[in-house]
């Protein structure tokens, strides 16, 4: 379904009913203003039972009138006082249709499939004036509006009122809304109660759950918790992205899942492992099938940083980097058919759950420096012992790059169960950290370098290349035997920090 979006910057008053609003043309840059329009604007705002988007400052709705009529989902954007929002038009959904995908798909990590309900129908008598600069740019909207709202909820009321709306447009700047707060304050515009129309019409709504504060001696419990909470509210902000394939945002939906697990592995008799073992499972999973498509949009960069400089053939090319883009393709479609399972939105839930009534583990009441620092410990140990086994491998042989592999692994573990401390600031634990994260962006290094040369190596067995082609193949294979030795001297020095 095709869909628009844009940000919106605006401010927003409520006013005394009768106030004439003023003159704004003496706003700094306005040369002109257009003569008032009046418009009606009726709209039906959309939300679960338990009001998931309006607790996420999220509305979706349905709006006949005006000039942007259609289907609308506002969403809060990057920048504070920022909204962005997503309009389909009813030649692309018609008003008598569902929700349009376009709408839905984005706020799926918060409605999990629960239906979508009428919650409060708007009407809205709505003048417009727009301020114009030089050369007739647009620079901002001002709307006076007059409201009348009624609740769907159970025992809901109707309300009216009116409000002042003022929208920068593409010419407007923030000198010219700072300008147009200070001149409609001081008309009468007085603080909205309210965020939005909907959150007026419908009440107080319940409020998205914040990482616990912690006190100045928390409990290793209360650590976990916090930490746990983060990832999840992580996860929640990654998942849009994903599903509009933003850049970098698999990737960080997977560290995020990883992450998450990781204090279950790092912390286990802090919270009780029974509950902890199938969300766990489950976090596993997901990470596998983001790292899927994860893996192939690295390669692809990979295949095209090892071909730059070089004079490559279209043979060379679509051999090195042809079936890795197909093979994304259907990577991306997997992680998204999985987010669209029954069996994902009940992992999420089964946080939530577990964040509203964490299940304590035989060590939740030590102080949180304990159990850091007996985590710590843990892994380092695991550590040390695997570097005694590479020692006993030959090296270079697959057993003993395997071995690195399985380091790297514990040296992430070790890095984020110090991560999970970042809010006790301790300067030794963001030292452990440091080193940790040396030692697996290393072996990272080198694990790229060791299967790109095996790539490589594979290709110029095919006997499929030109001796030309083969030649481009043996000087990236050397650039990147020499990448892997550097790998394995930034290895070698950060584990003797460790």
């Amino acid at each position: 379904m095709p869909a628009s979006e844009q940000v919106e910057v605006e401010l927003k008053f409520d006013v005394d009913p009768g106030i004439t609003p003023p003159d704004l043309r003496v706003l700094p840059g306005v040369v002109a203003a257009t003569e008032p329009e009046t418009f009606t604007l009726d709209a039906t705002y959309f939300d679960t039972e338990n009001l998931d988007l309006a607790s996420n400052r999220i509305t979706m709705r349905r709006r006949r009138g005006g000039h942007d009529e259609g289907w609308h989902l506002k969403r809060p954007g990057d920048v504070p006082g920022a909204r962005r929002e997503l309009q389909v038009t009813f030649d692309e959904a018609p008003a008598d249709g569902d929700i349009p995908d376009a709408l839905v798909d984005p706020v799926l990590v918060y409605t999990r499939h629960r239906p979508l309900l009428p919650v409060a129908a708007i009407s809205t008598v709505r003048t417009i004036t727009t301020l114009l600069g030089t050369d007739g740019v647009k620079l901002a909207e001002f709307a006076d509006d007059r409201v009348t709202a009624q609740s769907l909820l159970p025992g809901g009321s109707s309300q009216q009122w009116s409000e002042w709306e003022f929208e920068l447009l593409e010419g407007g700047t923030q000198k010219l809304l700072k300008a147009a707060h200070k001149l409609l304050r001081g008309a009468g515009g007085q603080e909205p109660s309210s965020a939005s129309k909907l959150a007026r019409a419908i009440g107080s709504t319940p409020a998205v759950t914040p990482p616990p504060t912690l006190g100045r001696h928390p409990s290793a419990l209360e650590l976990v918790i916090a930490d746990v909470t983060r990832h999840r509210n992580s996860l929640i902000a990654w998942d849009p992205l994903v599903r509009e394939d933003a850049d970098d945002a698999v990737h960080q939906m997977r560290v995020t899942a990883r992450r998450m697990r990781s204090v279950f592995s790092g912390f286990p008799t802090v919270l009780d492992a029974a509950r902890t073992e199938h969300i766990a499972g489950e976090l596993k999973l997901l990470a596998r099938i983001l790292g899927d498509a994860r893996d192939s949009e690295v390669q692809l960069e990979i295949d095209s940083t090892l071909l730059r400089d070089e004079v490559a053939s279209e043979t060379l090319v679509n051999a090195l980097a042809g079936t890795e883009s197909a093979a994304h393709d259907r990577a991306v479609a997997a992680t998204h058919a999985a987010m669209n399972s029954q069996r994902y939105f009940r992992l999420l839930d089964a946080i939530d759950e577990l964040i509203a009534d964490p299940p304590a583990g035989p060590d939740a009441d030590l102080p949180a420096t304990t159990a850091v620092d007996k985590a710590i410990s843990k892994s380092r140990k695991h550590i040390r012992k695997a570097h005694r086994e590479l020692a006993e491998l030959p090296e270079g042989s697959h057993e003993w790059s395997e071995q690195l592999h399985t380091i790297r692994k514990r040296a992430k573990r070790l890095r984020y169960s110090t991560d999970a401390a970042e809010p006790l600031q301790k300067k030794k634990y963001k030292q452990i950290s440091k080193t940790a994260k040396d030692l697996q962006s290393a072996l990272g290094d080198y694990n790229d370098s060791r299967i790109n040369r095996a790539r490589l190596a594979e290709l110029a067995a095919s006997g499929e290349l030109s001796g030309m082609d083969l030649f481009v193949l043996g000087r990236i294979d050397a650039r990147e035997q020499a990448n892997g030795e550097q790998a394995i001297a930034a290895y070698r020095k950060a584990a003797k920090d460790l």
